[in-house]
């Protein structure tokens, strides 16, 4: 099953972004997304190519977010896909059938497409707003969550749904007695990466509520 903790990349240049996936790993996470949205074509697959090695180094699964064709060619676990991105069907047919694809969903129409198009997961938010996106959805909260995996008890089981968007580790108990797989965490890890237990206490958290 796939980890419970996902870590969202961040950083303004290729240094501060391999710095903070490198702090993640070291502290205990298994699993990356490479998002860096204002990095150039070549920028980008030189950081997954060195990103790559470094999650090799500590069996961590490494997704790339939105660039298939960079996954393809490091050969990443997978990506992630936005509502706007390519098509899971052609992602697939680029990447096999053997990698991880992720898609965004914001509403129930959405998790049922996602189900549909055979996503091996499933990104839904944001749960709140979050400075880390532009161009941002409408904020589901704990209701919106609620509402959304009341339909899809039988699917969630089957295709993990992970909460997104400005989740700190206060929301996590709720959120996972809500449902929800796990969760995708960006800002509140990377701001808090100095504090060595951090991420140890989110897998506490999320695997207590197992």
């Amino acid at each position: 099953m796939y980890s419970k903790l996902q870590y969202i990349s961040q950083g303004e240049t290729s240094e501060i972004q391999f710095q903070n996936i490198q702090n993640a790993l070291e502290n205990g996470c298994s699993w990356i997304q490479l998002r860096f949205k204002k990095a150039g074509y070549e920028e980008l697959l030189e950081l997954a190519g060195k990103v790559k090695v470094l999650c090799c180094e500590y069996s961590a699964t490494f997704i790339i977010n939105d660039h298939v064709q960079i996954a393809r060619e490091i050969d990443a676990d997978g990506v992630h896909l936005g509502l706007q991105d390519m098509p899971v069907a052609k992602a697939c047919s680029i990447l096999g059938p053997d990698k991880i694809i992720g898609g965004t969903a914001n509403t129930t129409e959405d998790v049922r497409l996602r189900i549909k198009e055979k996503c091996n997961y499933i990104g839904l938010g944001p749960f709140r707003f979050t400075e880390t996106k532009e161009n941002l959805s409408p904020v589901l909260g704990v209701e919106g969550y609620e509402q959304v995996l009341s339909e899809f008890t039988s699917a969630a089981s089957e295709i993990p749904i992970y909460a997104i968007g400005g989740i700190t580790v206060n929301d996590i108990n709720t959120l996972m007695k809500v449902g929800v797989h796990g969760v995708a965490m960006s800002g509140a890890i990377t701001n808090k990466l100095g504090e060595t237990s951090l991420i140890k206490q989110i897998n506490s958290m999320l695997y207590g509520n197992s």
